[in-house]
């Protein structure tokens, strides 16, 4: 007898069969360079934890005392009676350090982009995207309203034919990027983009996610690395990655910041960041204040690592970052080389369409702070164990 979801139940075969199912895995550890994942210790190629702050010991204290002084949970969303002094402070706190004049905090990096998007632009207006965006992006262009016209990926020449082509028939525009690509670890050319917004006068929005702890001066992002201080407009990030934590923050200007307090509906109507959460972004951003080395460490990391895979005869792809993408081309092929690692001691995730473009499907390494250089070695010697025995390399 059919029922209404046996649809649902074939589409899941289908990605099993295809190669595409996600099997998702379960952490028994805190955060680091090993994990026990599944009941086996591992080496972890998977976590976005760049600095290592996630099972930080002066964040997990921040996070016990404000728990003590404050409790857990905000109780309300910010405008009602959620906005907490601790909310505040992070917020002056992470103004300053990224050189803007205001910033406001969101329970995630994706919220952020679905609330800045639908604040700037809507019905009548055009969005020119990156056609490699992250998801949080291409779904705030869509609650939006706004037409989305998808240019080249780093193409600004592209992105300028396509603004020449259908500036005039919208109302408002906004020019919108990732900073540092999740899948590939390429940078967005953030200059030559600035350059193509201010010669048509219109907004421009990076979304930093993977640039914040990363790149420019002990990790204040893509905008300090391109030393283009006060010309962007719109700085969206996330305190989940190189922070170690939870939360989206935007940066900007004044007018900006306090437009999304009035319209972006996960302020509105979402809870606010936890007690715990936000005293651990507080304490985050003490820790990379004071010094840069373990963002020093990370690029230290990434060099080696890199270069001994490509010498190994893999394929890393154009990264730029510490993200290395091993491209491995065919689904199948990178779920088996994803479930042999696990087995040989290391963890890494295999990822496939459509979270990639078909036939690009690669385990994706995350290089960290975290990692000693022995870390590192042990996971090269897996890697040309298992790429030797799948004809990889």
């Amino acid at each position: 007898m059919s029922t209404k979801t046996d649809w649902i139940q074939e589409e899941i075969d289908g990605l099993q069969q295809a190669g595409l199912y996600t099997n998702i895995r379960t952490l028994s550890s805190p955060q680091g360079a090993w994990l026990m994942v599944d009941g086996k210790k591992v080496l972890n190629f998977c976590s976005n934890n760049y600095l290592g702050l996630a099972n930080h010991p002066k964040i997990v204290a921040a996070a016990k005392s404000a728990i003590d002084e404050y409790g857990v949970g905000p109780g309300a969303v910010r405008t009602i009676a959620g906005t907490m002094s601790l909310h505040v402070a992070l917020e002056k706190r992470l103004a300053a350090f990224k050189g803007v004049e205001a910033a406001i905090t969101f329970q995630s990096g994706f919220n952020a982009n679905t609330a800045t998007i639908p604040a700037l632009v809507g019905k009548g207006d055009v969005i020119f995207s990156d056609r490699l965006n992250h998801a949080s992006i291409i779904d705030g262009c869509r609650l939006s309203g706004a037409k989305i016209i998808a240019y080249a990926h780093n193409d600004p020449i592209s992105l300028e034919a396509a603004i020449k082509e259908n500036l005039a028939d919208y109302r408002r525009a906004l020019i919108v990027t990732d900073g540092v690509f999740s899948m590939d670890g390429d940078i967005a050319p953030l200059d030559k983009l600035y350059e193509v917004a201010q010669r048509y006068d219109i907004l421009l929005m990076v979304d930093d996610a993977h640039g914040e702890g990363v790149l420019g001066r002990g990790g204040r992002g893509i905008v300090d690395h391109f030393g283009l201080h006060g010309k962007v407009d719109v700085e969206v990030g996330t305190l989940s990655k190189a922070f170690g934590v939870v939360g989206g923050v935007v940066a900007g200007s004044k007018t900006i910041v306090e437009w999304l307090r009035q319209r972006g509906r996960p302020f509105l109507f979402s809870s606010a960041m936890t007690v715990p959460d936000t005293a651990a972004c507080l304490a985050a951003v003490d820790l990379l204040e004071e010094s840069t080395d373990l963002v020093d460490k990370l690029w230290a990391n990434a060099k080696y690592f890199k270069t001994e895979m490509k010498n190994l005869g893999f394929d890393t792809g154009h990264s730029e970052t510490p993200i290395t993408p091993v491209m491995l081309g065919e689904a199948p092929l990178a779920q088996q080389f994803s479930r042999e690692l696990y087995e040989a001691g290391v963890f890494g995730t295999a990822i496939g369409f459509p979270t990639v473009p078909r036939g690009t499907a690669r385990i994706r390494v995350m290089i960290s702070a975290a990692h000693e250089k022995d870390d590192l070695d042990k996971g090269l010697e897996i890697f040309a164990q298992v790429g030797k025995k799948l004809g990889v390399i």
